[in-house]
């Protein structure tokens, strides 16, 4: 990680915009108020900085922040997250069919663990399912539940079909119970993600379903990205493989943990 010195902050331009650039590929993802204080300069000069850099298409710019085009440390590709934790993710989406019922209309987000899970719903014909998953969509094209794809933005990282456009749809249905993935989760912040379309249509399916049951491995618990993506009060079941350290508190928000 790059560290600046007290002259550092007060480089001309150019070398402040290199600094910025190498903390940020070295982060992967980065936030205004941790850059500020790594450069020692105002949030005001920070965000100029990374509209320039932008502009010159260094970085790209989220809420909150910005995360590098030179590495993949915003968000791991897809095929990489599903090999992380294997085992923990089965068990996590073997416990989560407890939760589905004959008759079921259930949504699945996109992610590795709920990708597991959709493997496990192929011999359900007597499910409904909806899905902005393109992987989860193309497990259970064949065979099992009925299948509905809403509509979106495509975002080629996850596969997953986001942004305003999925309101289109989403409006339109009833969500018996939605099992929702994501990149960390903590007391305060709740659920987060890297991506604001991404979270626009998470947070939009929290709203709709009457039940929404995450399934997330013990590595997220405590982690913060840029993006809220659903709030505990919206949230019934947690999933997850290890004890977390602030389950107590999220009980009494009346969240019930599940350790697969």
């Amino acid at each position: 990680m790059v560290r600046m010195s007290e002259s550092d902050s007060k480089a001309l331009a150019p070398q402040r915009w290199k600094n910025l650039r190498a903390l940020v590929r070295d982060s992967g993802v980065v936030r205004i108020e941790d850059l500020c204080r790594q450069l020692g300069v105002s949030a005001a000069t920070v965000r100029r900085d990374l509209d320039e850099l932008e502009r010159s298409g260094a970085i790209r710019r989220v809420h909150g922040g910005a995360v590098s085009v030179e590495s993949r440390l915003e968000e791991p590709v897809f095929a990489d997250k599903t090999a992380r934790a294997a085992r923990e993710k089965r068990r996590i989406a073997e416990a989560a069919l407890e939760f589905v019922a004959p008759g079921d209309t259930i949504y699945l987000d996109g992610g590795s663990t709920v990708l597991e899970f959709a493997r496990l719903l192929r011999d359900r014909p007597n499910l409904t399912v909806v899905t902005n998953s393109l992987h989860a969509a193309l497990e259970l094209a064949g065979t099992g539940p009925r299948l509905i794809l809403i509509g979106g933005e495509l975002r080629r990282l996850s596969q997953t079909l986001v942004g305003p456009l999925t309101r289109l749809i989403l409006d339109e249905l009833h969500l018996d119970k939605a099992f929702m993935g994501t990149i960390g989760f903590s007391l305060d912040e709740g659920l987060t993600t890297t991506d604001p379309s991404e979270a626009f249509t998470k947070e939009l399916v929290t709203r709709k379903a009457r039940q929404v049951i995450v399934l997330a491995d013990s590595s997220k618990a405590g982690k913060v990205s840029f993006s809220r993506a659903g709030r505990w009060d919206r949230v019934q079941v947690l999933i997850t493989d290890k004890p977390v350290e602030f389950a107590k508190q999220l009980a009494k928000k009346g969240v019930k943990l599940v350790r697969a």
